[in-house]
């Protein structure tokens, strides 16, 4: 079966309570959804978790960018303090040569 545009589906048929099912449909139609998209966000919010491991990697990811931010900070504030140093020499050389800035 081929819904609007290029998405490809496949039915899907579970088993729920009776109070399950008004649940859904509650809720789908509080949000003004179908029952049918808000399983699909459902399932691809619940699919797409991520897992204890990446959840690991990204927390030591966090901690890197957390040390590393003040370093870059730090050198970013050097970079500006030595641009503005070398501004105001060029501006003093060419004040001595005569040539207006």
């Amino acid at each position: 079966m081929k819904e609007s545009g290029a998405m490809h589906t496949e039915r899907v048929t579970y088993l729920s309570t009776a109070d399950q099912k008004a649940a859904l449909e509650a809720f789908a139609k509080a949000r003004g959804e179908s029952v049918g998209n808000v399983v699909r966000e459902a399932t691809a919010h619940y699919i797409g978790k991520p897992t204890e491991a990446e959840e690991a990697e990204l927390a030591a990811l966090v901690e890197q960018v957390n040390e590393a931010v003040p370093r870059m900070q730090a050198s970013l504030e050097r970079m500006n303090a030595r641009l503005e140093a070398m501004a105001r020499k060029n501006e003093e050389f060419f004040k001595k040569m005569g040539i207006a800035v």
